[in-house]
């Protein structure tokens, strides 16, 4: 898994951010990449550029080792994201992946909980294999 980040910001306003504020909140630099977009072309390509603002919308893109985007996300500026619960679907899209489809994630599935196969004896009996009390188990 690789995690990047990108924005319209300059490199150097991503230092500063980092060294000024980030830093500051998790307790360590960026740990992982800051790319600058600055005319937007990767955010054009997402659909989240803004070009009467000269902004990125805020997106969240998971993408699998083929290039597919399998999930996003894209919120504005005033609504944060939730980091645990991208990490949660990252670890999910994996699991599936790894199982080449033999076994599918159910809503809020986290690693060693319980998985569905899917089949035709699946379908109409999901409530038989999976309760919803059992995406907040912990």
């Amino acid at each position: 898994m690789q995690v990047l980040s990108v924005s319209v910001d300059s490199p150097f306003v991503h230092k500063i951010w980092n060294d000024h504020e980030l830093s500051k909140m998790i307790g360590s630099d960026m740990p992982f990449p800051m790319l600058s977009d600055q005319d937007g072309s990767i955010g054009k390509m997402y659909g989240i550029y803004d070009e009467n603002a000269g902004v990125e919308t805020r997106g969240r893109f998971i993408i699998d080792p083929d290039g597919v985007v399998q999930a996003f996300e894209v919120l504005t500026p005033p609504v944060g994201r939730n980091v645990s619960e991208s990490i949660r679907q990252i670890q999910a899209f994996q699991h599936v992946r790894a199982t080449g489809g033999a076994e599918v994630t159910p809503s809020g599935w986290k690693p060693g909980k319980k998985v569905l196969k899917p089949g035709p004896d699946l379908v109409g009996n999901v409530w038989k294999e999976w309760s919803v009390s059992e995406a907040f188990e912990d």
